[in-house]
């Protein structure tokens, strides 16, 4: 066909099995099948940041899709430990998760997040940033918190065996507190995209660190931060303000650790509506909200967390030529 048309630019390289070398010098993928499994050449473009341009048959909408979002968190309450993963999957509606004692298969690291379950297989590279820090009072005492929004996260997840990449957005967040005995708050974290284009990330909360002003409370756009005004949650967090919030999937559970008692309720879902502090309206929205009663056995246990957010589905941003 390259002859008959008269092609001079077309090369036929036969098997070569040096990959990076392939896209280091060539620009997009183009897929034209009738008919797929999972194409891992589709899979091996994505991850050397080139374009693809493919039918929908097969195994490509499940690695080009918008249909996942995930969470990953360590917390250490006193000497206490746990660590839990979740991953809603929307284009098989099925939810995800796991919790355990100790660091189990999670491992946060600066820049890196990796989970190793039979069931789940995630290793994501985070592009960090110095993030939004705040120092509120927590009764007598204080809490410490950073956030970091619209992070790109780039890597693969594997769920049930089956692969796919991400590279996508997510919320960062670093916490180290002490709270009193009795404490409870919600929460809301998301990323989104306005419907001018630009790029939305939020940290909404009310219970803890919310002070009227110098709070954890922020609003990333196009990856600029500012601190929107106090918020009010809907009971059944329905809606923070005018960002109104559409479950999807829920968690909830109720545990006893001896050291501390705990009742919560997170909910995966999408967004719509306007963020807080006159922020412009949402195209798109996805994320999270979070509602959660805590008992210590005593005052002034620390809690430290580190959690990896709520991604964006798969494959959101366009990869960028070099």
């Amino acid at each position: 066909m390259a002859r008959n048309l008269g092609l001079t630019n077309v090369t036929f390289a036969g098997f070569v099995d040096d990959i990076p070398a392939i896209w280091s010098s060539h620009h997009g993928l183009i897929l034209p099948s009738r008919c797929e499994g999972m194409p891992i050449v589709l899979v091996e473009a994505m991850l050397s940041g080139r374009v693809p341009i493919v039918t929908d048959v097969g195994g490509n909408r499940a690695v080009l899709g918008p249909e996942l979002m995930l969470c990953v968190a360590s917390v250490r309450i006193g000497r206490a430990k746990q660590a839990f993963w979740a991953v809603w999957d929307r284009s098989a509606r099925r939810l995800h998760e796991r919790t355990t004692l100790g660091h189990g298969a999670v491992r946060l690291e600066l820049g890196r997040v990796r989970v190793l379950e039979s069931e789940l297989q995630l290793d994501l590279t985070l592009e960090e940033v110095g993030g939004v820090e705040a120092v509120c009072p927590s009764g007598s005492s204080y809490a410490w918190t950073r956030k970091q929004g619209g992070v790109r996260a780039r890597g693969t997840i594997a769920i049930g065996g089956v692969p796919r990449v991400i590279d996508s957005r997510a919320i960062i967040d670093d916490t180290a507190a002490y709270y009193a005995r009795h404490t409870s708050w919600s929460w809301s974290a998301g990323v989104g995209v306005s419907r001018d284009g630009r790029a939305l990330a939020w940290n909404l909360v009310g219970g803890v660190n919310d002070p009227p002003e110098q709070s954890e409370r922020t609003v990333w756009i196009d990856g600029e931060p500012s601190e929107p005004p106090p918020v009010t949650f809907a009971p059944d967090l329905s809606a923070v303000d005018g960002l109104r919030f559409h479950v999807e999937a829920l968690r909830e559970q109720r545990q006893n650790l001896l050291l501390v008692r705990s009742s919560y309720r997170q909910p995966f879902g999408t967004f719509s509506g306007v963020l807080p502090g006159g922020g412009p309206d949402l195209a798109e929205g996805y994320g999270i909200a979070f509602m959660e009663l805590i008992t210590f056995d005593q005052e002034g246990n620390c809690i430290g967390s580190n959690f990896m957010d709520y991604l964006l589905p798969t494959a959101w941003e366009t990869p960028k030529f070099e």
